[in-house]
């Protein structure tokens, strides 16, 4: 889940409606490529679907026992955060190239974890399924997979960008930088080849208090009001 604190509201969005909107903001960019590849579509439905296994996760809020509050996806255990890849793999099987974008995806995600021994069979387990799939797409090289992750990770940036509301400017390892103001989020240098994407997302709004319990939070999740947050993107 993704929290966007706004007055004494928070808005709820989910991971696989935030990486919607991440393939939608990438179906507009222009640079690098992306227009003129041959693995354009795989690539895409990677960005657009590699938050697929918080499905489950989404469904309902995690709540911090102490403190009554709901969980974004940063705060959850890091059991749940390591039972969501396998889960968004298995739905991607019959694009395997995507699929193996994704497993790259939460390798290069947490890969400030890569000390710890708690995470040391999830990496073996994501580096094998990535290279599994990247196997099945023979016109496909681990060079140039990890040269169309790009796209992946800045379409999550973008996107977690505006649906977490973080307003310094974010910066990437690809030379891109991102900052919100409001409503308008600016990408620079401008990769849109000059246009202005519009774009919204649905959002569940909560009071922004603690909840008794999961299933206190739960209850108001279903009775709450649900919204749609719009913006824009452009170059600088």
């Amino acid at each position: 889940m993704i929290i966007r604190v706004s007055g004494s509201s928070q808005f709820l969005i989910t991971q696989p409606d935030h990486a919607a909107l991440a393939g939608h903001i990438m179906r507009h960019w222009a640079a690098d490529g992306l227009l003129v590849s041959p693995r354009r579509e795989d690539i895409l439905h990677a960005v657009e679907e590699h938050d697929n296994g918080w499905r489950e996760t989404d469904a309902a809020p995690l709540v911090d026992e102490t403190t009554g509050r709901i969980l974004d996806f940063i705060h959850v255990p890091d059991d749940v955060k390591r039972g969501v890849w396998p889960r968004a793999l298995e739905r991607l099987r019959t694009v395997p190239y995507a699929a193996a974008l994704v497993a790259q995806h939460a390798i290069h995600v947490y890969a400030r974890n890569r000390t710890s021994a708690d995470w040391t069979a999830f990496f073996l387990e994501m580096e094998e399924a990535r290279n599994r799939y990247l196997r099945q797409t023979p016109s496909a090289t681990l060079e140039e997979l990890l040269h169309d992750y790009a796209f992946v990770r800045l379409g999550d940036l973008m996107s977690l960008t505006f649906c977490t509301g973080w307003t310094g400017p974010q910066t990437d390892e690809y030379g891109y930088s991102i900052r919100l103001r409001e409503a308008h989020m600016s990408v620079s240098p401008d990769p849109f080849g000059g246009q202005r994407v519009p774009f919204e997302i649905a959002a569940c709004e909560l009071p922004d208090r603690p909840f008794r319990s999961a299933a206190d939070a739960r209850r108001a999740m279903v009775a709450a009001p649900r919204i749609t947050v719009t913006g824009l993107t452009a170059g600088p």
